[in-house]
């Protein structure tokens, strides 16, 4: 069975709580056991983690990139700034779907302009829970062709 990382970044750990007009009304324990139902289905293990530091979350991709074969983020605010885990994606050498639960491009200014985009074979914002879906359907056909 292949293993996917789900990475979740800053003050997603709030989700249930926050603007439930962009993010929904999920928390983030119940997005984890979708998406894991969803990936399950596809034959995929999901490996999650969320953490609300930098440094963290590209601690966890060092260490188990090596044993995965894909990666789903959800960098939060990060996602905006961080050119650090933009490095740390190419770095793991893995397809890597960037996810965000709210349209980006329908926000703020600074918020329609992501970092890790680059390093990411498809960027997924504004279907909720279903970009997860999205995203797994994605990676599970490149794993697919490998």
């Amino acid at each position: 069975m292949k293993t996917v990382l789900l990475i979740h970044g800053p003050n997603l750990n709030a989700l249930g709580r926050r603007d439930t007009n962009h993010y929904g009304t999920l928390t983030l324990p119940a997005l984890v056991r979708y998406a894991s139902s969803v990936a399950k289905k596809l034959g995929i293990r999901l490996v999650s983690f969320q953490s609300n530091h930098e440094g963290a979350l590209i601690d966890f991709m060092q260490k188990r990139s090596a044993k995965a074969s894909g990666i789903i983020v959800n960098a939060g605010a990060l996602t905006h700034y961080s050119y650090a885990l933009h490095d740390a994606i190419l770095d793991a050498g893995l397809p890597t779907v960037e996810v965000h639960l709210s349209d980006i491009s329908k926000r703020e200014a600074w918020r329609r302009k992501s970092a890790i985009s680059p390093a990411c074979i498809k960027s997924i914002s504004g279907k909720k829970e279903k970009g997860y879906e999205e995203a797994l359907e994605v990676l599970a056909r490149v794993m697919r062709k490998k």
